[in-house]
């Protein structure tokens, strides 16, 4: 049975995911590792964005009734959209409240401003895949085993780092 913390728990492994894939990705590039903006191991931005893909896609799945061909085309351009509009409003949002540019895409060739590019899009409708298609089911083979007191650590961990962070309005990029 999928509950409230099925999806907290995908949140917290998906923002601590993408805190290593950003990780790699700065140490990959010769900079100093420090993804996020937060102290702790989260990425928020791909707890939700992984989020977004499980519910869109159970709503394929269950809801629309596709062929599988069919259905991967919808998931992809749906979630393709979906995640850089995310990504955009990310960007903008971080910009507004903390002052830094986390990502600028305008030396890409196919920017739109620069919190978007469509080659990071594209990026991203394979991260969809990868996760609908990968990660959810193996993750899906523990995340029930998953304590509820460990969760609840979770989120205590998660709101004292967000108000820490929001409070002294610096972000660790």
């Amino acid at each position: 049975m999928v509950n409230n913390m099925y999806y907290l728990n995908c949140f917290f492994i998906y923002s601590f995911i993408g805190f290593i894939y950003e990780n790699i990705i700065e140490f990959v590039r010769g900079k100093k590792p420090g993804s996020g903006m937060l102290y702790g191991p989260f990425t928020p931005i791909y707890g939700i964005g992984a989020l977004l893909i499980l519910v869109i896609s159970k709503f394929i799945f269950n809801i629309l009734n596709l062929n599988k061909v069919l259905e991967v085309i919808i998931i992809v351009l749906s979630l393709t959209i979906i995640l850089t509009v995310l990504e955009w409003i990310g960007g903008i949002l971080i910009e507004k409240i903390f002052h830094v540019t986390f990502w600028n895409y305008s030396n890409f060739k196919f920017h739109i401003g620069k919190y978007v590019a469509l080659e990071v899009s594209f990026i991203w409708a394979l991260g969809s895949l990868l996760v609908i298609y990968v990660l959810q089911p193996l993750i899906d083979k523990f995340i029930f085993s998953i304590p509820s007191y460990i969760t609840y650590i979770l989120i205590i961990i998660f709101t004292i780092d967000l108000v820490v962070t929001f409070s002294s309005k610096k972000v660790h990029k």
